[in-house]
């Protein structure tokens, strides 16, 4: 019993992971605040140039 309940687990655990790897988020990637505060300076720049 206690051995088909590890490997059970163990094969849950893996399908788990593959899983993951497959599911794929549509929300954008975080960017900080001061990145942010760089990139509006940088745009800035070259609007006025």
């Amino acid at each position: 019993m206690n051995r088909k309940k590890k490997m059970n687990n163990i094969l849950k655990k893996k399908i788990k992971k593959s899983n993951l790897k497959l599911q794929t988020s549509n929300k954008p990637k975080y960017i900080s605040k001061a990145q942010r505060a760089k990139l509006a300076e940088e745009e800035n720049s070259q609007e006025q140039e």
